[in-house]
């Protein structure tokens, strides 16, 4: 009799945990079927979308991949793909109710796979925006506005707010306005030595980026002719064409019942990663509590489930997974130029950031995700 494993979610834990799967168990255990369920039909390479959002810098196709061409090298009867959502889930009948263009599907399952992600607040697709139309619809009107924008306010000075406020500020810092609101006295990046955060900030500046200090953005509105009003927690305002807001994000977890979910509404998880409460359902990536949110560790947890649902299919006990939590890299691209990060305790030079990440953001490793050339 077949096994079914449910994945929801085609972003990074969800195509790595389908690829791994389907590429090293199925071989080996071939009474399963892999469904991977996915908002919309492309992948979307959403690390480059602090790029993506200049004009002119990063075609669609460079960033969003059709998902299941990536699949088609596989046995037919060992995989399905449904574009749709997950509406709810019950753990006790094993069964997830999807919606799609063509209905409701309830969808039964042995093993489960939560990789829903997270979605980020606002239109700017920093997260994908639902459909593949959907999301390129939000990147190219945002876009229109940045070009014709003479005032950008960036809210947030995370790695995602420097990172805009540096592609605004390579791009345009002599001809337009653009502005970083940072909730700190100064920019402060957690889990990175000073001088990282220092490099960043000076980075900033060389860009003509103008950092407010010390102002959290808590509101914005339309003003009567066309542009925003950003509110901050101190009571200031400043008007800008064009307001980013870079912080906050909500895990895509509506679905799950509550008691699976911590206060934040992520997933709560034990050490092998399988949903507590639970004996048939895991989570990755950013829906779960184990982490901070990051492409890589994304990267790892999916292949830790991938193993440890391997390990069940053959009546093996799941083994606990290894964060390596202690070894903390990032790297932060500011301009098309320069950068900073850090490896350890290690601040990696510019040049090192330029030549990893910066350069293209990483575009060309995006098909052997999809196509699982990677794993």
């Amino acid at each position: 009799m077949t096994r079914t494993i449910v994945i929801l979610g085609a972003s990074y834990a969800g195509l790595v945990t389908a690829h791994k799967l389907l590429k090293h168990t199925f071989p080996s255990v071939q009474d399963i079927k892999v469904i991977l369920v996915s908002l919309g039909t492309h992948f979307f390479w959403n690390i480059a979308t602090v790029r993506a959002i200049i004009p002119g810098q990063l075609p669609d196709e460079s960033i969003l991949q059709p998902i299941s061409p990536g699949f088609a090298q596989y046995p037919e009867k060992s995989f399905e793909f449904i574009v749709g959502r997950a509406e709810s889930l019950d753990p006790d009948r094993n069964v997830v109710l999807i919606s799609t263009a063509g209905g409701n599907v309830v969808q039964n399952y042995d093993m489960l796979v939560l990789a829903t992600g997270a979605d980020s607040i606002g239109d700017t697709p920093w997260k994908p925006k639902g459909s593949y139309d959907e999301t390129k619809k939000k990147l190219h009107e945002v876009q229109e506005r940045i070009k014709t924008a003479r005032s950008i306010l960036v809210a947030g000075a995370g790695v995602t707010g420097i990172e805009v406020a540096g592609e605004l500020g390579y791009e345009y810092g002599k001809t337009k306005k653009i502005i970083l609101a940072a909730a700190g006295e100064s920019i402060s990046l957690d889990r990175v030595p000073k001088n990282v955060s220092k490099s960043a900030q000076s980075q900033l500046e060389n860009l003509n980026v103008k950092i407010l200090f010390q102002k959290r953005a808590i509101s914005a509105t339309t003003t009567p002719n066309g542009q925003t009003e950003v509110m901050f927690e101190d009571g200031g305002r400043e008007v800008t064409d064009l307001y980013l807001r870079t912080v906050g994000l909500r895990p895509n977890s509506n679905y799950v019942p509550r008691d699976l979910l911590n206060t934040k509404g992520e997933v709560k998880v034990d050490e092998t990663l399988r949903v507590i409460s639970t004996t048939n359902i895991w989570a990755a990536g950013d829906v779960s509590d184990a982490q901070p949110n990051q492409l890589l560790i994304a990267e790892k947890q999916a292949i830790a489930i991938a193993k440890n649902l391997d390990l069940v299919l053959k009546n093996k006990q799941p083994v606990a997974y290894k964060s390596n939590s202690g070894v903390n890299i990032l790297a932060i691209t500011i301009g098309r130029r320069n950068g900073t990060g850090v490896v350890g305790s290690f601040k990696v030079p510019g040049p090192a950031i330029w030549m990893v990440k910066g350069r293209t953001f990483l575009v060309e490793k995006m098909d052997n995700y999809v196509t699982g050339a990677r794993y």
